[in-house]
């Protein structure tokens, strides 16, 4: 990695501000999926251990002002228990309060700022609001992958003000992604699905040079049979990107579907049927991968040193069109490469079928890794000290 990371820094005696992602799931008050949280620990502890006293700031959902329903003070009680010491929490993240609570920390405690949003000069990236911010500490630290593709005061503006350097989870981000992308172990397979192709034309722009095979599926898979030739029933459309399908859909390294699942409706009581690609019954809305499809993919995704994968290839959260999903998830769980899923629904997915575990990495940022995948720069981590 050509970042600093926070291996690089003697911390004794030093505050730590730290970016983290505490943008977590929330039911009744409470946190109901703690897998953003505990991503942040190894850092926490490693910032503790060195003898710096920690401030954490994120942000959580996204709030038209104060909303007390997005306070962060839930998840500085989780973490608490999560660490099994305490985390001080305050109820702003700027001004007076805020500031007399992080100069007082002692080394090895941790403090909690209120939910960053609550302001819109945060995304805003207030130069004015970044310095009030950096008043908390000494050194700057971000480990918040799924905001380093914003440029907001607290990934961006932060960072033109303290020294900043990567924690470990945005080190391990770079190491699976960024290796992904300039070493893969080859063979080198990308599958790219979710609903839209307009997201992911410039993914695909960017790594199909580099794959050995790009496996498509998902809603955007529609598109791309059309650009076959093929009758897509009722089934998702992308018409204004038809002749950018069109333009790949006789490259050698694309691999299209060549089943589906087909129904009327998209629900759980939905009688779902397959059948080959290029016969979608004109009334019917195509809504997963084929078993002839999955097998295909599998065989693809088994034998590669590298796989990324980005979107899940079928309605998963209707049992009718799980199978696609998880026939990939069982695939990447047998492979015996570098298995990589990007954030957002592949993650949920990963999860929902309970895989997160056999995976070589799972991204804790959907848009920040398709950024990534982009290759565009993400502001977050070109804002930190080069090694």
């Amino acid at each position: 990695m050509q970042k600093k990371s926070i291996r690089d820094i003697e911390w004794a005696g030093k505050r730590a501000l730290v970016r983290v992602d505490f943008n977590v799931p929330m039911e009744d008050g409470a946190v109901s999926n703690d897998r953003r949280i505990r991503e942040a620990v190894p850092t926490i502890w490693h910032l503790c251990e060195g003898g710096a006293s920690v401030v954490l700031m994120s942000h959580l959902g996204r709030p038209k002002g104060r909303d007390e329903s997005l306070s962060l003070a839930p998840v500085a009680k989780r973490l608490s228990e999560i660490l099994g010491k305490p985390v001080h929490f305050v109820r702003e993240c700027i001004g007076e309060e805020a500031e007399q609570a992080s100069s007082s920390l002692k080394a090895g405690e941790i403090l909690l700022l209120e939910n960053l949003r609550f302001h819109p000069e945060e995304e805003a990236n207030d130069p004015g609001f970044a310095a009030a911010l950096a008043k908390h500490g000494d050194r700057y630290v971000n480990d918040a992958f799924g905001t380093a593709h914003r440029a907001h005061a607290s990934t961006e503006g932060v960072a033109r003000l303290l020294p900043g350097v990567a924690g470990f989870l945005i080190e391990k981000e770079l190491h699976y992604l960024g290796g992904a992308l300039s070493q893969p172990e080859r063979p080198f397979v990308a599958l790219l699905g979710g609903a839209k192709v307009k997201d992911k034309i410039a993914v695909i722009e960017n790594l199909l040079p580099k794959v050995d095979r790009l496996l498509i599926g998902g809603g955007m898979m529609f598109t791309f049979l059309k650009a076959k030739g093929y009758g897509i029933g009722r089934s998702l459309l992308d018409e204004e990107r038809l002749d950018f399908a069109r333009s790949l859909v006789d490259d050698p390294k694309i691999l299209l579907p060549v089943d589906c699942v087909v129904a009327s409706e998209i629900s759980d009581e939905a009688a779902a049927s397959v059948v080959l690609a290029d016969a979608i019954p004109h009334d019917q809305i195509g809504l997963d991968i084929g078993p002839k499809s999955v097998e295909a993919f599998a065989n693809e995704i088994k034998g590669a040193g590298t796989v990324v994968w980005n979107g899940p290839v079928g309605v998963f959260e209707k049992k009718p069109f799980q199978a696609g999903t998880l026939g990939v998830l069982q695939a990447m769980a047998e492979c015996k490469g570098t298995t990589i899923l990007g954030g957002g629904d592949t993650a949920a997915a990963a999860e929902q079928f309970e895989f997160e575990d056999q995976m070589s990495h799972i991204s804790t940022g959907g848009g920040a890794s398709l950024e990534f995948m982009e290759g565009r720069e993400l502001p977050g981590i070109a804002a930190l000290k080069d090694k």
